[in-house]
């Protein structure tokens, strides 16, 4: 059966060999390139890959690596179906079995190190016989036979010499140090082999180098390796720290199916590897290294018996004050997204906005993006919901309706109310700046001005994606990406989403778009007119319900009535006369303007 190139093994296999890549168009950009690991200057973002030909090719004229996608798999080992078992053992350049002599000069630059003789014979070290000046590492298996041969320039000098360190070519790569452990309980992974060969000096028996620095985890895609370090119950790393980070540690965290621990940071002393504090501190300091190793914390996983426990019904949260709401979902609680959905023209904004409203009346901070509204029509509705129909003037029109508004005193003290509690996305703001997305935009409002609530009316405003882009896939992304948010800084989120136009009973799968949008949410809402023989003006129903459970059905709604003079929304249960923070203590006067008894039955 002939292969087929697919993107997801160009990106399974990506994602074994590097953790450091980015997408241009139909590219896929490595960091370093697998077969040379950016020479030794180290030069970035020089191999790339395909993903409609599947063609490699690595940019460095010393390494120029190129050819088809199979032949990369087929070199690291990633299993392609149709190709068989393309994860053999891969046939490399072999040694003959000799004596490995340690010669003086190898004995002299190590005892410079800090390495005793002893431990310099042990593991075989010597020097080339064209040159004293070069060390030689010799990479035994566990059989002794050589696997893998390094060179170290002992007396290296850039403005000569073109390497300090190289290796000899088809070699496998194997750890170094394999042939000189004694058990199988704990192994220590350095860096380089002098560090290494530190760790044995302070007295520990199972310590081995990865072979090519930094970038050396070629290694961890020989078969025959891998399962050799498996055998260990665990595995300690102790890179190289530098800039606040320990090479190896997360690859091998991420790589390695057994307990990893890492050197903490603290018993570096401030150097940046074993070798470096074996000669300034010596074994004492470097054997603290060791028995003070620590878990690495293992992504996405923790301990259950860990975790704290809370009593669900005492969560914090923003009560919305309709209780039959409430009485369901306990309110909007920190943490969580709430998806509200709703016809086009029905009530969704106006229903958001009291939600802000009892928000701030609970002194709790919100940021809003309406992509539907302007920030004047968004905070005219909002303050005539704070104000409530005490509040309201009205006048006649030109064509004799009567329009409704606020004094300009009015507006004032509201605006003084809540100035450091409402903050909304500036829709006029066009630039580049990383800040000017809209939960780019959220997270800076969180972490400066203390917000607890977000709402982002609505979902497909707030994407602004190219029409031929994967609308799906983008408001999945956008949805998890709320999630993440409310999660990370303990916030309620409001999301407004539009149902499909086709259906009338609203279920979880109405939500129009991506199935995913209502599986990553907690709450769902929907809100809508009601039946005109009904005597109410809309419905509320809850469809899901992820912390209690309870729901709220089409069959027994939550039923509201609306003021068209002030806004607001209530229950057969609200307060009637409600009055909002900015005037429960307030000596205005009300304004006194007749109401419909209507109006003076709900809203006084």
């Amino acid at each position: 059966m002939s292969y087929e190139l697919r993107e997801e093994d160009v990106y399974g296999l990506t994602r074994q060999l590097t953790e450091d890549w980015h997408e241009k168009g139909r590219e896929l950009y490595y960091k370093y390139c697998p077969y040379c690991n950016g020479g030794d200057s180290r030069d970035k973002d020089t191999f790339s890959i395909n993903l409609d030909t599947g063609a490699y090719k690595c940019f460095r004229a010393t390494c120029g690596a190129q050819g088809h996608f199979v032949e990369l798999a087929r070199d690291f080992h990633y299993h392609l179906d149709g190709l068989g078992d393309n994860r053999s053992r891969k046939q490399y350049r072999t040694f003959p079995r000799q004596e490995i002599v340690t010669k003086q000069a190898a004995i002299e630059y190590m005892a410079s190190r800090g390495i005793s003789e002893e431990v310099t014979r042990r593991y075989k070290l010597t020097v080339r016989k064209d040159d004293p000046n070069i060390l030689v590492f010799p990479f035994c298996d566990e059989n002794g036979d050589v696997r893998f041969i390094k060179y170290r320039k002992t007396n290296f000098d850039k403005t000569r010499d073109k390497n300090k360190e190289w290796c000899e070519k088809n070699t496998e790569p194997i750890l170094f140090g394999v042939q000189q452990c004694r058990d199988f309980e704990q192994l220590i992974i350095t860096e380089g082999q002098i560090d290494s060969l530190s760790v044995a000096e302070a007295g520990f028996d199972n310590a081995v180098s990865v072979p090519t620095g930094a970038m050396g985890f070629t290694w961890l895609d020989n078969d025959h390796a891998f399962d050799w370090v498996h055998k260990f119950k665990r595995v300690i790393v102790f890179g190289d720290y530098e800039n606040g980070q320990m090479s190896l540690l997360k690859t091998l965290s991420a790589r390695l199916m057994l307990p990893v621990y890492h050197v903490r940071y603290e018993d570096y002393l401030g150097e940046k590897d074993a070798n470096d504090i074996l000669r300034k501190y010596g074994v004492k300091a470097v054997r603290a290294c060791i028995e003070n190793a620590v878990p690495c914390e293992t992504p996405h996983i923790k301990r259950l018996s860990e975790v704290e426990s809370v009593d669900l019904n005492a969560l914090p949260k923003i009560k919305t004050n309709i209780r039959e709401l409430d009485r369901v979902i306990g309110g909007l609680v920190f943490g969580q997204v709430i998806l509200l959905s709703g016809k086009r023209g029905e009530g969704k904004s106006t229903f958001m906005s009291q939600l802000c409203a009892e928000a701030l009346d609970q002194d709790v901070p919100f940021f809003a993006y309406s992509g539907e509204l302007t920030d004047y029509h968004f905070k005219s509705w909002l303050d005539m919901q704070l104000a409530g129909g005490e509040n309201i003037s009205s006048c006649v029109n030109e064509y004799g309706d009567e329009n409704y508004f606020l004094r300009d005193d009015i507006s004032t003290q509201i605006s003084a109310w809540y100035a450091d509690k409402a903050y909304i996305y500036d829709n006029a703001f066009v630039d580049d700046d990383e800040l000017s997305g809209v939960i780019e935009a959220a997270e800076v409002a969180i972490r400066r001005y203390g917000v607890k609530l977000v709402c982002v009316d609505n979902l497909m405003t707030a994407l602004d994606i190219d029409p031929q882009s994967d609308l799906y896939r983008a408001q999945s992304d956008f949805v998890k990406r709320l999630k993440r948010l409310a999660l990370k800084y303990d916030v309620a989120v409001i999301l407004v989403a539009h149902p499909k136009k086709s259906r009338d009973d609203f279920t979880n799968d109405t939500v129009s778009g991506s199935s995913d949008i209502t599986n990553a949410v907690d709450v769902v809402l929907n809100y809508q007119r009601a039946a005109k023989e009904s005597g109410y003006d809309s419905i509320l129903t809850c469809t899901k319900n992820r912390i209690g459970g309870k729901l709220i059905t089409n069959d027994a709604p939550v039923n509201l009535y609306y003021s068209d003079k002030s806004k607001r929304i209530i229950s057969d249960s609200g307060d009637k006369s409600r009055r909002y923070g900015c005037f429960a203590e307030s000596n205005t006067e009300p304004v006194r303007e007749p109401v419909s008894s209507w109006e003076e039955d709900y809203f006084a």
